[in-house]
């Protein structure tokens, strides 16, 4: 760190540590106001004793300055004990917070491969033209950005800045950086996934308007939108943040400490964890919530009206047009299954950091920091999960997909194979519908 940056941490921390005292004067009723030109007189003596050469050092500054606290009793009001989150699920979450570096970076390393493998399947010639899978695909894209840069992040934070003592300034600024970029592509993560369960809810709810509805202007427009709003909601977020100090007197002398901090407790500090609990985390959970109950009545319905086809003989195999329908019928219930599933897992990982987000609003600071600081890393390993597991589901309800990605491992590593060609009415399934 260059000079110029020192002195100005340290004016910094010294103009913290006198507004510190003069509003703890202020606030007290029964002792009169400091007269601080004692103090100053004081700085000048120390300071006429040093030479010229060896000017008054931040360490002696710190200790006249907490020492004049001291002495005039002006230490912190006692805080209010805060009792949030004790017991013994506090001792399970903090066993696991202790190797949620190591398990994190399983995840990210998994989940970033397996959504690379993603976006490879869902960018092939048969499955590119669904708008459906076009959602999917950004929805991996936003996941690998969000896991590839965790991965230094935890590397840093988990196994190298445990054994310091120091706490570098580049750090932390580097943890602001963290912290603006994972929410801002977490975020387009769930706007993607809010775009896609609507989609869905208007393909089956709308059929007969689908080529009006689903089009793929549409779609682009909300690939877009998901990736443009993030920033915009985010505002808040960007405004009550910072790097802050903390002074520890070690005996070897002063050490300053960085850290990303929000800043004091006030109305932008309340509008933030609306923001982000209500409008990012806890109205598309609730929009999802509606829309997923909606699909598994879709999904049991149709499979109703399949036994009764089969109860019925309505699809003798003589007939190619209703056995192809039939067909259709199940894949766009495949279909709908795999979707149903995303969501569901996506209503896990998000909903409880939502409901931690509003209750850290309404309770205050002694909440977030006793709570949710608590369960972040836990939630943290659920947003990752949540976005690694994706290529599993898709693999296990997808035979499309699964069809797709073999044909994609065979000509990799077996360029002699020639490609299966696929027959005409899956081309014509899909054109109509997605993955499976």
């Amino acid at each position: 760190m260059s000079s110029e940056e020192t002195s100005s941490n340290i004016t910094q921390t010294l103009t913290n540590l006198f507004e510190e005292m003069l509003l703890e004067t202020e606030m007290s009723r029964n002792r009169s106001n400091v007269d601080f030109s004692h103090f100053l007189m004081a700085l000048r003596e120390q300071s006429s004793k040093n030479s010229s050469h060896e000017p008054l050092d931040f360490g002696t500054l710190v200790k006249l300055v907490d020492g004049l606290r001291t002495k005039l009793n002006l230490s912190k009001p006692a805080e209010s004990a805060c009792t949030y989150c004790a017991g013994n699920l506090r001792d399970v979450i903090l066993a696991y917070n202790s190797i949620h570096g190591y398990i994190s970076l399983i995840v990210c390393f998994f989940g970033s491969l397996a959504n690379a493998l993603n976006v490879a399947v869902l960018t092939r010639r048969d499955l590119a033209a669904a708008p459906i899978n076009r959602l999917l695909k950004w929805l991996a894209v936003a996941d690998v950005f969000v896991m590839m840069e965790y991965v230094p992040f935890a590397i840093y934070r988990y196994l190298i800045l445990p054994g310091q003592r120091e706490m570098p300034y580049k750090w932390a600024a580097y943890l602001l950086f963290h912290m603006h970029f994972a929410q801002i592509f977490h975020t387009a993560s769930i706007c993607l996934t809010l775009s896609l369960a609507i989609w869905r809810y208007l393909a089956i709810k709308y059929s007969d308007r689908n080529h009006i509805l689903c089009t793929e202007r549409r779609c682009s427009t909300a690939i877009i939108s998901s990736f443009l709003l993030p920033p915009i909601l985010c505002i808040p977020t960007y405004m009550v943040f910072d790097i802050h100090t903390a002074i520890v007197l070690e005996p070897t002398g002063p050490m300053i400490l960085y850290h990303v901090d929000s800043d004091e407790e006030g109305q932008l500090y309340q509008i933030n964890f609306w923001v982000h609990a209500v409008l990012i985390k806890l109205l598309p959970c609730c929009i999802l919530t509606v829309i997923s109950l909606w699909l598994i009545r879709e999904v049991y319905s149709a499979n109703q009206h399949q036994k009764k086809i089969r109860i019925y003989n309505a699809c003798p195999p003589n007939n190619k047009a209703i056995k192809r329908q039939c067909k259709a019928d199940k894949r766009t219930n495949r279909t709908t299954k795999m979707l149903v599933a995303v969501l569901l897992l996506f209503l896990v990982t998000e909903l409880p950091q939502g409901i931690l987000g509003l209750l850290s609003g309404l309770l205050g600071r002694c909440f977030f920091k006793r709570c949710y600081d608590l369960f972040g890393e836990l939630m943290d390993a659920l947003a990752l999960l949540n976005g690694a597991i994706n290529f599993i589901l898709y693999c296990s309800m997808s035979r499309q997909f699964r069809m797709t990605f073999g044909q994609m491992m065979c000509r990799a590593h077996l360029h002699r194979w020639p490609p299966p060609q696929p027959s005409q009415s899956d081309g014509q399934n899909t054109a109509k519908s997605s993955v499976p």
